[in-house]
């Protein structure tokens, strides 16, 4: 990335960065604490594709966020770790399983199986995304679960009824 500095007389300063993509972002700062920031899709044209007025406190949050003051993304080999141990799965559940009927929070799914239910797909057309503890599990539903692989696996043989909770 490159950046660069400017004086504007009786204005303040402009600070350009170039992006790795070949973008630009102006931000003008002035002396009476406006900020303005621009965007250019390429750095060569001479009209913004984008801009807006920021106050101090804005311009002050933006970057704090920038900066990873509240999230900070997981880098490429913890991503890597938490992917080969965590698995998605859609299970359909067999109406001979001994969860048909429960409540996800009755069947205690996630404290005995350690994975945790994200969705469920019933009838070709109902969607149920993140259900809550209280939605009953019916069977056919087919349920979009989240764990690691042993655990998954212990869990399919519930849902075909192979195993008992």
């Amino acid at each position: 990335m490159e950046v660069k500095m400017a004086d504007l007389p009786g204005i303040g300063k402009k600070i350009s960065f170039i992006t790795a993509e070949d973008s630009m972002i102006v931000l003008i700062v002035h002396h009476t604490g406006k900020r303005e920031l621009y965007f250019f899709a390429d750095k060569d044209n001479d009209e913004a594709d984008f801009s807006i007025n920021l106050s101090a406190e804005e311009t002050r949050e933006l970057g704090a966020q920038l900066l990873g003051a509240v999230f900070q993304p997981l880098d490429n080999d913890k991503m890597k770790l938490l992917k080969s141990q965590m698995v998605t799965e859609w299970v359909k559940l067999s109406k001979k399983s001994s969860i048909v009927n429960k409540t996800i929070g009755e069947a205690g799914i996630r404290k005995r199986t350690g994975v945790t239910i994200v969705g469920i797909f019933r009838d070709d057309e109902t969607v149920i995304a993140s259900p809550e503890v209280d939605q009953v599990l019916k069977a056919g539903d087919t349920l979009m679960a989240i764990g690691k692989q042993e655990h998954i696996s212990f869990f399919e043989q519930i849902c075909q009824g192979e195993e008992s909770l």
